[in-house]
């Protein structure tokens, strides 16, 4: 199980790799949402989101040997680009298994960094059965996109960051709020502020009809999503919480927070045109929620996580063009 402890080990693995990203504000965005708003800004992570993080967490955490044989992750884009990334640096050969409809500047990125890309059709095709095919036969280490011990780690030092900056800015109670898929960031980062920020409450944030974290929640036991694509929230839709996420999820965090697609694309054009970032619509479901939820949270301030700014740009201007 993933412990503070390897929290604070992935950050001294992570030292001098990752960037320690801005937490931004800005006072438009705080008329809106009703409260302070402070917007952890990861789309300016290496290769556009907090991916990179778990990505390299888990690569330096592998033997020599298994360095030499090569990964193997499956991904929307994402967590491709973060183990990509990763594993070039580490002089290691990576696979990684892609769905077709994943957005293009993600595949293409992804091959730019050096990794092996196969795409399968996520409606279709078994791509559990595809990855073991692919490890057994090439003798891959399978890094998982969340449901991994250091891969939460790494996303973890998120969570450190922040209660170190928000305290700096005299926030040390806040609702903080996580675009949430499998629960990689969220757990970890939930794991790290129990430590270091104990007065912040942390909620898992997803887009309509991909909410499985709220619902298991709310069950208090893991469900899962009817459908596995079919979402502009391509970076965080994932089957159901991770088995390695769930218990830390149920401990931790509050209860889950709902946004439409429509609102996630208004959070797009906010952070662009107040903050002059970009963010991909499952990077911007948080910031959705801090400015348009507000009803459901608690605290004297928000703390958006903006976790990936890898848009196409084509939906980028779509965007733009329905809400700028």
């Amino acid at each position: 199980m993933t412990s503070f402890a390897a929290i604070a080990a992935a950050a001294d693995r992570l030292s001098g790799h990752a960037r320690e990203t801005p937490l931004l504000s800005s006072p438009f965005l705080d008329e809106i949402a009703g409260r302070r708003v402070l917007i952890k800004a990861e789309c300016l992570q290496h290769t556009g989101s907090f991916k990179f993080r778990g990505g390299w967490a888990a690569l330096s955490a592998l033997t020599d040997e298994q360095r030499h044989r090569g990964v193997l992750a499956y991904s929307s884009g994402n967590h491709a680009q973060g183990v990509a990334a990763a594993a070039a640096a580490h002089t290691t050969p990576a696979v990684i298994l892609m769905p077709q409809d994943a957005p293009a500047i993600k595949i293409a990125n992804t091959r730019a960094l050096g990794a092996e890309v196969v795409l399968f059709d996520r409606a279709k095709d078994n791509r559990d059965a595809i990855g073991a095919e692919l490890a057994e036969a090439r003798g891959l280490t399978l890094i998982k996109p969340y449901d991994d011990v250091e891969v939460v780690a790494g996303q973890g030092t998120v969570g450190l960051e922040i209660a170190r900056q928000a305290a700096d800015l005299d926030v040390t109670e806040a609702d903080v709020l996580v675009c949430c898929g499998g629960g990689g960031l969220t757990a970890g980062v939930a794991l790290a502020l129990e430590q270091t920020a104990p007065k912040m409450k942390v909620s898992p944030c997803e887009p309509e009809r991909f909410d499985d974290v709220t619902r298991s929640l709310a069950a208090g036991k893991i469900c899962r999503n009817e459908a596995s694509a079919g979402s502009l929230c391509d970076a965080i839709l994932t089957p159901a919480p991770g088995e390695i996420t769930f218990p830390l999820l149920a401990r931790l965090c509050g209860s889950g927070i709902v946004v439409s697609e429509e609102d996630a694309m208004r959070a797009m054009v906010l952070a662009f045109l107040r903050l002059k970032i970009v963010l991909e619509p499952g990077g911007a479901v948080s910031l959705a929620a801090a400015l348009f939820h507000g009803d459901q949270l608690s605290g004297p301030a928000a703390i958006a996580i903006a976790t990936g700014g890898n848009v196409d740009a084509a939906l980028f201007a779509e965007a733009l063009h329905r809400f700028g």
